[in-house]
């Protein structure tokens, strides 16, 4: 060891590590200060170097961010003055000329007595030639038209349903809705089958529809039986009446796809027990937003329908035809009197006293009935309501039961004349004044289904035959027979084939809106859309004038 205060050589250097000195130059002492044992290091204090950990999310979020710049085409802008100008209206009258008067004045010279009397000279001669000019008839039907004329009739569209066609099922009526764009039609069998459980269809086509597909209806409603007649609802285009074999009444809403059944009567004790042929709505006296339906049916009755809440079809009045209460004459002896129920096939009402309406029977007979009847019909079915014997008038019966009847939209009431056919194939024209028909016109050898009165032309009906074929002497070539009694009264003005063969058609009806337009459904499955010809649409200035004539001269 060194002692304090001397030197320190080279060498010492490393004893220096291992000792300290303790005090002054004067007075101390060394300590030991080598390698500390294991524990002494283990506690000892000590100084760890520091990290720095940089954030990374601002970088990571740009890192997934992309910067994209837009930049719009160069605005133009322009600016103008404008300013409004003031008009100013003001009236120019040139004056008159004093001078040209008094020319004019001085130039004319009217001897008054010479006039006068040349006047009382020629005044009987020229009234005479005016009245003569007046009812002459030279011009009768002569009318100035300067649009082009169609000559012919033309069929615009067949209308099918193919799976209707696949089982034989035949169109059994047709209607028109209110705006004459949509033609409906009812599938069902006419000549044998089991109606009651055959599934049937109602087929609707709207003609104004830009790729109309005939072969595919607009709407298709399935129906548990067969339907035999339809109606849509004068006003109210979407709305459908059907009358089924069932002898139910149902109204469809065509606007609603899922559920159209808006209204049914139900099997109860007030529906028909035999199947419904026709079905008329009737405008509703108490309230003018709702309509009533009538139906006719072979169990004899005329039923009235109105509309409930819950979607039934409830009972309002009622008609029955009993054979016992319908009026006899010296022309009804064949008739078989009783307590029978006369089966109702047809019905039309008077287009001038809404009380009066004309029905075809089984029987071969048209008969007159009256809607305000108070006698009570001699029925025995239970009814919710009384029936009442509505008929005051038979006429000269057909020799089979009445297909179909037709009132006149354009006579007088002086006339009230009305239209019917049966399976005897003879249409016969009626007065509702008396019991022998004022023309009989045999078309047919088999049945005559439909006779529809014009809607524009008074002198002219359609009427649609069971009997393709003709023969020379009885009938006439075509399914559709159109009459034009201005032409002729005794054979039709055209006829039209509506299909190949032997087929029947079964229901014809004229477009109130396009009068020009005629649809026919056969038993084929298929509706006819026929365009008429001018003849047919366009009434001559004394048409009316002419049938009133007509049946004056036949009744005289």
């Amino acid at each position: 060891y060194r002692q304090a205060g001397g030197p320190v050589a080279q060498g010492d250097v490393i004893l220096q590590r291992l000792v300290r000195f303790h005090g002054n130059s004067r007075s101390g002492q060394w300590e030991f200060v080598g390698p500390r044992p294991p524990f002494a290091a283990m506690f000892a204090d000590g100084t760890a170097p520091g990290a720095d950990v940089e954030s990374l999310w601002r970088s990571a979020r740009s890192a997934r961010c992309e910067a994209k710049s837009c930049q719009t085409g160069k605005i133009s802008t322009a600016e103008t003055a404008v300013q409004s100008h003031t008009s100013r209206d003001a009236g120019v009258q040139t004056d008159q000329s004093k001078d040209a008067v008094q020319d004019f004045q001085q130039e004319v010279q009217v001897d008054y007595t010479s006039l006068l009397s040349f006047l009382q000279r020629v005044a009987d001669a020229v009234i005479k030639e005016l009245n003569k000019n007046w009812k002459s008839r030279a011009f009768d039907g002569f009318e100035v038209n300067w649009t082009d004329q169609n000559e012919t009739v033309v069929c615009l569209h067949t209308l099918s349903y193919p799976e209707a066609q696949d089982q034989n099922l035949q169109v059994t009526s047709v209607s028109w809705n209110a705006t004459g764009s949509v033609v409906a039609c009812s599938y069902g069998r006419l000549d044998s089958g089991d109606w009651s459980t055959e599934k049937s269809y109602v087929c609707t086509w709207n003609l104004d529809r830009r790729g109309l597909n005939p072969q595919r209806p607009d709407l298709v409603v399935d129906v548990p039986s067969s339907v035999m007649c339809l109606a849509f609802h004068p006003s109210q285009p979407a709305l459908i009446a059907g009358g089924l074999f069932s002898g139910e009444l149902v109204v469809w809403d065509t606007s609603r796809t899922e559920d159209p059944v808006m209204w049914r009567t139900g099997m109860t004790d007030d529906t028909h027990t035999d199947p419904v042929y026709q079905v008329n709505w009737l405008p509703d006296a108490k309230h003018r937003n709702h309509a009533r339906l009538l139906s006719v049916s072979t169990d004899g009755k005329i039923l009235v329908w109105r509309e409930e809440r819950d979607g039934r079809l409830a009972l309002a009045e009622g008609f029955a035809m009993v054979a016992q209460q319908i009026p006899r004459n010296a022309q009804l002896k064949k008739f078989a009197w009783g307590e029978a129920a006369v089966g109702v096939t047809s019905l039309s009402f008077s287009h001038f006293d809404p009380c009066v309406f004309i029905v075809g029977v089984e029987g071969g007979y048209s008969l007159k009935c009256s809607t305000a009847a108070e006698t009570l019909a001699l029925h025995r079915t239970g009814s919710s309501v009384p029936l009442r014997a509505p008929a005051e008038l038979a006429f000269s019966p057909h020799g089979g039961p009445v297909y179909s009847v037709s009132c006149s939209p354009f006579h007088r009431q002086v006339l009230n004349l009305f239209l019917s056919c049966g399976t005897d194939g003879q249409v016969h024209l009626h007065s509702m004044l008396q019991t022998q028909p004022l023309i009989s016109l045999q078309l047919s050898k088999k049945y005559l289904f439909c006779v529809r009165w014009s809607p524009v032309r008074p002198l002219v009906f359609a009427a649609a035959s069971g009997e393709g074929n003709c023969n020379k002497c009885f009938c006439f070539t075509g399914d559709v027979h159109l009459f034009d009694f201005e032409k002729s009264s005794q054979k039709p003005a055209v006829s039209i084939k509506q299909a190949a063969g032997e087929c029947p058609v079964y229901c014809l009806e004229f477009n109130i809106k396009q009068t020009q337009l005629l649809a026919a459904g056969d038993a084929t499955g298929a509706v006819k859309v026929w365009q008429l010809s001018s003849d047919f649409t366009e009434q001559g200035p004394r048409e009316m004038n002419h049938l009133e004539q007509l049946a004056s001269e036949i009744t005289d």
